[in-house]
């Protein structure tokens, strides 16, 4: 996955002329990083788009510079996959992504890489174990468990694309 973890239209359109990345990939690297990511990601920059795509040594590196990327960023991609709600990192970028999106106008895409948007929004499938964990190692911090659910609640409402049962996206 990618590393995670405000203005009226005007001052966003001049903020994003000068960002450094055209998109943001978020992902859980396990699940799409060697397949599906990558040829997303290569497609991309084969076209020209400026395209962030962390890898697993830069994963702790930005962990404090996922929000100065994210705020720059004029799109951001979200791959969700299977086991994308068991990283909390994912979960917590998801919430700083949903929230440029309301502050800054970025423009969110999901992608649904073999789950589907109604799995995602309800947190059925693999997204219930993922949710239990989360809950027996966050109960002392139920909040954030309510933040990643209703991201990803709202995340899974947004247009996006339905990649069930293809071979590598």
């Amino acid at each position: 996955m990618a590393s995670s973890s405000s203005s009226s239209s005007s001052s966003s359109s001049s903020s994003l002329r000068g960002s450094e990345y055209d998109v943001f990939l978020s992902f859980r690297g396990k699940d799409t990083r060697k397949t599906f990511v990558d040829h997303l990601y290569t497609a991309l920059v084969d076209r020209g788009i400026r395209t962030f795509k962390d890898d697993e040594r830069l994963e702790r590196v930005l962990a404090s510079k996922t929000g100065s990327h994210l705020s720059d960023d004029r799109i951001v991609v979200i791959v969700f996959s299977k086991n994308y709600a068991t990283s909390s990192w994912c979960l917590e970028e998801l919430v700083e992504i949903l929230e440029c999106k309301r502050t800054k106008g970025r423009i969110v895409l999901p992608i649904f890489y073999d789950v589907k948007a109604s799995q995602v929004r309800h947190q059925e499938g693999s997204f219930v174990q993922a949710f239990r964990q989360h809950e027996e190692n966050y109960k002392e911090d139920m909040e954030s468990v309510k933040r990643w659910r209703d991201a990803l609640k709202e995340a899974a409402n947004l247009s996006g694309l339905d990649l069930q049962d293809k071979a590598n996206g």
